[in-house]
């Protein structure tokens, strides 16, 4: 990597654009500011966005990029996010969370790869592609937003209003992971994701567990048996209605899956313990890829400090997430968790459901697609191997609406690996995977 690029790499990871923070605006805004400049200085013309302030609260900024090309030319829409996750759990940072740091080939910092570092490298051969005077036809947009990792609210609402700006017949996105061995992968589906805060209050105070014991209810263990409820013994979802209309993959979708998949080792080795969430006698591609989730991201409840606090537990919370397949829709797989969580309500407690994003639904594309048969084309001259097919269980439930709005294919190509820990602490990114990331982007809009 040259050491302009590094430069500029770096300047952007500093910023700590953490979207889902308020108190980060004014980092997510001056990170939006930066790239608009860049790409300005590159040849685009730009314009932040500022989306409707609701309930006193501000979004971060949507930065929108064009360059016109030939009259006729096709058009490409690239999207990425500029957001972070937060760093927590601090403690667990071998290096400062926003300050980048090369260790060994790799560049270590919350976004060196999701989605800074991926986007900014995608850039980066746009610029490349630009450079060479034989390929200045194409017609190219960039919309970038600072709310992809809680959901893109601001983004979902503003896309329908901009179907001329947006319009284009292809829309790239780096923003996934390669196979194994940074073997080329095109993503054709990705599931839905919607999530919320359950959470139960009992006694008007915590409580003595001596003098309140056996009488009190105890949110802590209510909390504990109510998020259990939701999955039965082998694992697959309790849920009555939740599994209503979806659409399985047909026997092509699941021969190419499986032939990209991952063994129970290299994902042992990978995470530190055995790969057996989910529903039993269901292979982990179709677990990951084709089936739902229902996950507890978090539960809190009473004293965690040091030593003890014989309470008993007013109140407690659970942060849930569920990924969703083609079939289902955020509103109905909600409803039914709600309907769910109501009628399971230990009892003494009272129930609200809070911080509701509905996100998006999921979604697969068609195999045959031609512009498959060109990445899978361009895909195979950058690695012998060829490219393979993967249903993502991850979400970007963005390019749903995208996609509608824009009127433009999406190609969802990307170079993470396993080893980048995203939304971990010691997230990191390659030069080498930086580098694939720059090619690609060079030798798709060429081939387009």
């Amino acid at each position: 990597m040259e050491d302009a690029v590094l430069k500029e790499y770096f300047e952007l990871l500093k910023f700590e654009s953490v979207g889902a923070d308020p108190a980060k605006l004014r980092d997510t805004s001056q990170c939006a500011l930066w790239l608009k400049r860049w790409l300005e200085a590159v040849g685009f013309t730009g314009e932040l966005l500022m989306p409707e302030i609701k309930d006193g609260k501000a979004a971060p900024p949507i930065l929108f990029a064009e360059r016109t090309g030939d009259e006729g030319a096709p058009t490409a829409l690239v999207y990425g996010h500029y957001d972070v996750q937060p760093a927590d759990p601090l403690a667990e940072w071998k290096t400062p969370p926003f300050e980048p740091t090369v260790v060994g080939e790799r560049v270590y910092c919350r976004g060196a790869q999701d989605d800074k570092g991926q986007t900014f490298a995608f850039l980066n051969g746009v610029k490349d592609f630009l450079g060479a005077e034989t390929h200045r036809g194409l017609n190219l947009k960039v919309i970038l937003e600072g709310q992809e990792e809680s959901g893109s609210a601001a983004l979902m609402a503003l896309a329908p209003t901009l179907r001329k700006k947006l319009a284009a017949d292809v829309l790239l996105v780096c923003d996934t992971s390669a196979a194994a061995d940074l073997r080329p992968a095109i993503v054709a589906g990705l599931r839905g994701v919607a999530h919320f805060t359950v959470r139960l209050t009992g006694p008007n105070r915590d409580l003595h567990s001596g003098e309140y014991g056996g009488i009190a209810p105890n949110a802590a263990q209510a909390i504990a048996e109510l998020v259990a409820s939701l999955h039965n013994p082998d694992g697959s979802i309790a849920v009555a209605g939740f599994r209503d209309g979806i659409e399985p993959p047909s026997e092509a979708e699941r021969r190419a899956a499986e032939a990209a998949a991952q063994s129970e080792e290299a994902y042992y080795s990978d995470i530190g313990c055995a790969p057996v969430g989910g529903q039993q006698g269901k292979t982990i591609t179709q677990r990951n890829s084709f089936e739902p989730t229902i996950e507890v991201n978090g539960i809190h409840a009473g004293y965690g400090g040091a030593g003890a606090k014989t309470v008993i537990p007013a109140e407690a919370f659970a942060k849930l997430s569920m990924r969703l397949v083609p079939g289902q829709t955020p509103r109905a797989a909600l409803a039914a968790v709600k309907r769910h969580l109501e009628d399971k309500c230990p009892r003494g407690m009272k129930l609200s459901i809070e911080e509701v994003n509905e996100g998006a639904g999921g979604f697969r594309l068609p195999l045959a697609s031609p512009i498959f048969r060109l990445a899978t084309e361009v895909l195979g001259e950058m690695d012998p191997r060829g490219a393979v097919f993967q249903w993502d269980g991850a979400s970007i439930p963005v390019v749903s609406v995208l996609r509608e709005a824009s009127g433009a294919a999406p190609l969802i190509v990307g170079w993470g690996q396993a080893e980048d820990r995203i939304h971990s602490p010691n997230e990191s990114y390659s030069f080498t995977q930086f580098a694939r990331a720059r090619e690609w982007a060079v030798k798709i809009l060429s081939a387009l």
